[in-house]
C-alpha cells in the first residue's frame, strides 16, 4: 500500500505528469522506495479512479500530450491518514546473508568476489548520498520540510555507512578463512 502514499507525496510536492514523476522518483524517491515506470503509470490511473488525484486540465488538448496531475483533497487525507498510522517495522531481507548462511553449508566459492563488488556499490551510493548532502543540505538550510528530507536522506547515508563498514569486517573474515581440502568442503560427500 506504499506506493500510492510515496506518489501522492511526490504530487503534493509539486504535480508532475507522469513521466516528470517516475523521472522524480529515479532522482529520489527511488533511492528508499522503487518502483518501476509501468507500476508508477498504474497506480495514477487507480488513484485517479478513486477520486485522489486528477489530471490538471490542458490548455490544448491533443492526442498523446502527457496529462499532469494533482493531489485532490481525498488524497491529502488520506496521505495524512497513512501517516498518522502506526506500523511495525518489517525485518530485515537480505540476499547476501542468506548466502553466507548458506556457504557455511556448501562452502564459500565465488563469495569473495561478490563481497567485493557489494562494497564496491556501497562505497558508491555512499558517496552519491554525501554529494547529494553537500548540495541540497548546506549549513542553515534547516526549515521543517528540509530536516525531515535531510533525515531521510540520513537514513540512507548511515545504512550505506553500516553496510560499507560490514562488507570491510566480512572481507577480513574471509581473509581469515583456511582454504578447505576438496573432500573436506563443507557439505561435500564422503565417499
Amino acid at each position: 500500500m506504499s506506493l500510492p502514499h510515496a506518489i501522492l507525496t511526490a504530487l503534493l510536492e509539486k504535480p508532475s505528469s507522469g513521466l516528470e514523476l517516475t523521472r522524480r522518483f529515479d532522482r529520489s524517491i527511488g533511492y528508499f522506495w522503487s518502483a518501476t515506470h509501468q507500476q508508477i503509470y498504474r497506480e495514477l490511473g487507480k488513484l485517479e479512479a478513486e477520486g485522489l488525484i486528477r489530471a490538471l486540465p490542458s490548455e490544448q488538448p491533443a492526442r498523446g500530450q502527457k496529462k499532469a496531475y494533482e493531489v485532490l483533497p481525498a488524497g491529502r487525507d488520506e496521505l495524512a491518514r497513512w501517516t498518522a498510522a502506526s506500523q511495525d517495522p518489517k525485518p530485515h531481507r537480505d540476499v547476501m546473508l542468506l548466502r553466507l548462511r548458506a556457504a557455511a553449508v556448501v562452502g564459500t566459492e565465488g563469495l569473495r568476489a561478490d563481497l567485493r563488488r557489494h562494497r564496491e556499490l556501497h562505497g558508491r551510493q555512499l558517496e552519491e548520498y554525501r554529494e547529494i548532502e553537500r548540495r541540497d543540505f548546506p549549513p542553515g538550510k534547516d526549515g521543517p520540510q528540509d530536516r525531515l528530507r535531510h533525515l531521510v536522506l540520513r537514513a540512507g547515508i548511515d545504512l550505506e555507512t553500516f553496510w560499507t563498514r560490514w562488507l570491510d569486517h566480512a572481507l577480513s573474515e574471509f581473509d581469515r578463512l583456511p582454504e578447505p581440502d576438496e573432500g573436506e568442503r563443507p557439505g561435500a560427500r564422503k565417499a
